[in-house]
């Protein structure tokens, strides 16, 4: 049986990983794709991380405290990817802002407050930091005084560097992430649909109504369930709400579909039921059709001629 690892202070030892996503990302898709921008390509983010926990448990001492995944959203409202992302086991998303020009503000703060944060309470005595940044470096130098060790790891670039020479100096051992490692994770986006300008809330909203479903007098046997059109009418609803307030770059990344992310399913259906003020979990052929009218007013937002699952 293998003994486990201890730390300086008896306890079994554990590391952490720290992702700058930004990083991660751009240098991936410059050495795979030539990719200049994350809309270029999709990335299949739970199972690269899959990958990385691999990676570091062949080659760090002790056990995985959790990966820390550093991205950034407009407003730091989660886009469908990073919501997908912060449903993993032993994943914590940490998200600065995106501001209007694409750039990311607070990520870095962020990583450098954790990586300070858990060296000072001793949670743990490995990190793994996949970054690329020399604002990294104090805190670097500060987990090291708490005697922690900090492993970076880096993104093959296509030619030089692309990780500041003394964030390498001062890390305890560097890794290089090849380009075939990463490339099973990374694929060119697709063209993208034709654009349609959206009707403006006011436009959408003025004047309408959901209607709830009547109640039935005492005694009355009534139909068991909501009726179709009904459910149909509240998913395109819910689908039209998306769009305007999450943005269709957003809903965009749910195509071609049918098949919905399990957190964005659970999504919908709470929003559905908000919106007919009632359950719909006993009603497993509402749900089908509460899909339906999402993907239906998706589809046409699109402009794409894809008929929906079950008509």
């Amino acid at each position: 049986m293998a003994i486990p690892d201890f730390n300086a202070h008896g306890m079994a030892a554990k590391y952490a990983v720290l992702v700058d996503v930004g990083y991660l990302y751009a240098a991936a898709g410059e050495v795979l794709l030539a990719a200049k921008e994350r809309k270029e390509y999709r990335v299949a983010a739970d199972e690269l991380i899959q990958s990385l926990q691999k990676h570091a448990l062949e080659r760090i001492p002790g056990e995985l405290l959790r990966v820390y995944w550093y991205d950034a959203a407009r407003d730091r409202v989660p886009t469908v990817d990073q919501r997908v992302i912060a449903q993993l086991p032993w994943v914590k998303v940490r998200l600065g802002n995106l501001n209007a020009r694409g750039q990311q503000k607070g990520v870095d703060a962020q990583i450098r407050s954790d990586l300070e944060a858990l060296a000072r309470h001793h949670a743990v005595s490995d990190t793994v930091l996949i970054a690329g940044d020399e604002d990294m470096v104090p805190a670097v130098e500060a987990a090291q005084a708490y005697g922690v060790r900090v492993h970076l790891w880096g993104v093959e670039p296509p030619f030089g560097t692309n990780q500041a020479e003394r964030l390498v100096w001062e890390s305890d051992t560097v890794e290089i992430l090849s380009a075939d490692f990463l490339r099973p994770y990374f694929n060119r986006a697709p063209a993208p649909v034709p654009v349609t300008p959206a009707p403006s809330p006011a436009q959408v909203f003025a004047g309408r109504t959901v209607k709830p479903i009547p109640k039935a007098p005492v005694g009355q046997v009534t139909k068991l369930g909501p009726g179709r059109p009904h459910v149909e009418e509240v998913g395109e609803h819910v689908a039209q709400k998306w769009i305007l307030t999450r943005g269709r770059d957003n809903i965009r990344d749910l195509l071609p579909g049918p098949i919905l992310p399990t957190v964005i399913d659970t999504e919908l259906l709470i929003e559905a039921e908000k919106e007919l003020g009632h359950s719909l979990r006993p009603y497993p052929e509402a749900r089908v059709w509460l899909r339906d009218g999402f993907w239906a007013r998706v589809y046409r937002e699109f402009d794409l001629g894809v008929g929906i699952s079950s008509k």
